[in-house]
């Protein structure tokens, strides 16, 4: 099971911030009131975590890998955002970041 907004694998019950009516979302996507946490929020949160994955990738690149994770979300393409715009990631930069993501 992932997080419906950033696709966070939820592995265990503290990994959940917030069941809603479209499914789970983790504790860093969710709020203290347990809604989900605006899109603008969620995607900073993606690019910090790509950079601090990967010390070697740069702001654009984490941004673009972070723009095309959402965007191939059913919660983002229901919720669509202006933060989503921009630049996405090649299908091959984004598969490379997921095979170093599994290997981990």
């Amino acid at each position: 099971m992932n997080c419906i907004a950033c696709t966070m694998p939820l592995e265990t019950a503290t990994d959940i911030g917030a069941h809603g009516i479209e499914g789970p979302v983790c504790v860093h996507c969710a709020d203290a009131n347990g809604c989900v946490k605006s899109c603008a929020e969620i995607f900073e949160c993606g690019v910090r975590f790509f950079q601090s994955t990967f010390p070697d990738m740069d702001n654009e690149l984490a941004e673009r890998i972070t723009r095309k994770n959402m965007r191939t979300l059913p919660y983002w393409e229901r919720n669509t955002a202006t933060c989503l715009i921009g630049d996405d990631a090649t299908d091959e930069e984004f598969q490379e970041i997921l095979d170093k993501l599994a290997k981990r």
